[in-house]
């Protein structure tokens, strides 16, 4: 397989149309890898993840599964979870991975997040022994996703071809979709600072169980608002905003204050063993079904979405 750059982490996107196509560009990938010793996760929608196993056959036991659909229901935490939990148990040797975070029902309120993670997986992983390569079906996604998904990987293969992408620009992207979160709903805001930390969890409880959260999804509300609330006290200027609505379905918390994310791959990273804090943003994104943000020097936007599941 053809590489761009002496970087020894590649990243290719594989355009299929097909069952067959999908099949003819994702088992070699697998079997050259098991053949040549080296780990491999294949992390899809759970409708490929059983086409794979099936062609597979006996090969399937060798690697490890994982349905995109829940692994990576929210994008944020795809290379936290899924893509640096594998590749960081297997550091002595190269790895490979599927990985497919983008398929046809993927909302447009969600593509926003998919297609970053897409871009920031070529930051989180430069220097890597790893492959990850990343199917997109060229049928059923629209055109505007695969245009983004040469921005965002620098090799491209279809069928029996391979080619670098002429547009491989993943900074572009991660800066084109840092989009500003206008308000969609009317309720509103309670205003905090550090005094007000505990009203405002109460307050979110509260909220959420008026919106028919329960349970360990009340708790996860409950947690994310003071991760959230606290990171905006101790770096986002010392307060903030906190609103909760409803969204089709689902509960949404936003956090809003005066701070700036200069790091884009804040909350995506797995902390190190004797790290100390610096893990709310990551339990944020472990915890909400889908995490939306906007920064800039005016201040940080997060918003969360929960389901009522």
């Amino acid at each position: 397989m053809t590489t761009p750059t002496t970087d020894p982490f590649v990243h290719p996107a594989l355009f299929y149309r097909g069952e067959k196509e999908y099949l003819h560009g994702t088992v070699p990938f697998i079997r050259d890898g098991l053949k040549a010793g080296e780990p491999v996760a294949v992390a899809v929608p759970g409708a490929n993840l059983e086409i794979l196993k099936t062609a597979l056959g006996e090969d399937a036991a060798d690697v490890r599964f994982l349905d995109m659909t829940e692994a990576g229901r929210n994008p944020g935490r795809i290379i936290p979870r899924v893509l640096r939990a594998f590749a960081d148990a297997h550091r002595q040797t190269r790895v490979r991975i599927i990985g497919e975070p983008i398929w046809a029902g993927r909302s447009s309120v969600e593509y926003p997040a998919c297609v970053q993670h897409e871009a920031l997986i070529n930051p989180a992983f430069q220097g890597r022994e790893v492959t990850i390569l990343c199917p997109y079906d060229a049928d059923r996604l629209d055109e505007q996703v695969l245009t983004d998904a040469y921005a965002t990987h620098p090799l491209v293969i279809s069928g029996d071809q391979e080619w670098l992408s002429p547009t491989y620009a993943p900074e572009h992207v991660i800066a084109r979709y840092n989009q500003p979160l206008t308000h969609t709903t009317t309720t509103e805001g309670l205003a905090f600072d550090a005094d007000a930390l505990p009203s405002v969890r109460h307050f979110a409880v509260e909220q959420a169980t008026k919106f028919g959260l329960s349970g360990i999804r009340l708790e996860d509300v409950a947690l994310i608002v003071s991760e959230l609330t606290t990171n905006s006290v101790v770096h986002g200027g010392g307060s903030g905003t906190v609103r909760i609505w409803t969204d089709d379905g689902q509960v949404v918390c936003e956090v809003r204050d005066r701070g700036h994310l200069s790091d884009p791959l804040v909350g995506r990273r797995p902390p190190a063993p004797a790290q100390q804090g610096g893990r709310g943003l990551l339990l944020v994104h472990y915890l909400a079904d889908l995490v939306r943000i906007h920064t800039g020097p005016d201040g940080t936007t997060i918003r969360c979405f929960i389901s009522r599941y």
